[in-house]
């Protein structure tokens, strides 16, 4: 399977389109999972924005703390449509935080640390785990700011799930590996946007940000654009990992 890095605007939604079709065919991808929470204007998720994310060849989209950001997506996040929200905000908002695609079980979490309060990722995962009627291949998508919590997510679930991959910073990492007992892990897969910019935003309004303290609109940049993302491959009896390796591509 492959996860995709934070999906930036219309330009990582023209390089979805352009790359994964020849992905899922050169890589022979059972599944495609791409964070799509800054995809509508580098701001949350509109139903238009996840149906071109979705003609592009994904599977499944998962979020974190911008899928709020755009209204009109709330009433989709209850439909079919495969939209995920992290599974440990509270239970009456919209949305549900794992899904099931071809045997695999995604999981959409959320850090705590420099981020807003929710609650524990990981006792929420502890009790999702007890709920299972049988482990098989699940892949957890922990959308957070701190390396560190992202790390210990991982080892605190390494041998119960099969992978899990940090999003959210925008800033791939070159720690893949499988841990002892069979999770893959990365850091943080990255995004998917314009090289030239600051974290998929326009230099100039970052830097004025910076500079001033105020408050500034982040237009999201223009030129060529990198995807991020991660292949992972999954044993189907063991739902252990057998691979984990980075796969970064730029279009112009």
């Amino acid at each position: 399977m492959l996860m995709i890095g934070d999906v930036v605007g219309k330009p990582g939604r023209r390089a979805l389109a352009t790359l994964v079709p020849e992905l899922r065919s050169r890589l022979k991808l059972d599944l495609v999972i791409a964070n799509g929470e800054n995809a509508a204007g580098g701001r949350g998720l509109t139903l238009d924005t996840a149906q071109e994310i979705l003609d592009a060849g994904v599977d499944i989209i998962t979020s974190g703390n911008h899928i709020w950001d755009q209204k009109e997506i709330f009433p989709y996040l209850d439909s079919e449509l495969p939209i995920l929200r992290p599974l440990n905000y509270p239970p009456v908002v919209p949305g549900r935080g794992y899904l099931t695609v071809r045997n695999v079980t995604v999981v959409n979490l959320i850090g705590r640390t420099f981020m807003e309060a929710t609650d524990c990722p990981f006792r929420t995962m502890d009790r999702w785990l007890a709920e299972l009627p049988q482990r098989g291949v699940i892949f957890v998508d922990f959308h957070a700011e701190a390396s560190s919590e992202k790390q210990a997510m991982a080892w605190y679930l390494d041998g119960r799930v099969s992978a899990v991959v940090g999003t959210h910073t925008h800033v791939g990492t070159v720690d893949t590996r499988i841990l002892p007992k069979g999770t893959a892990f990365c850091t943080d897969v990255g995004m998917t946007g314009p090289i030239n910019s600051v974290i998929g935003n326009e230099i100039e309004a970052a830097l004025h940000r910076f500079l001033t303290q105020t408050p500034t609109r982040y237009p999201v940049a223009s030129g060529p654009v990198l995807m991020n993302a991660v292949a992972i491959d999954v044993d189907d009896q063991t739902g252990r990992a057998q691979a984990i390796f980075r796969v970064d591509q730029q279009v112009e």
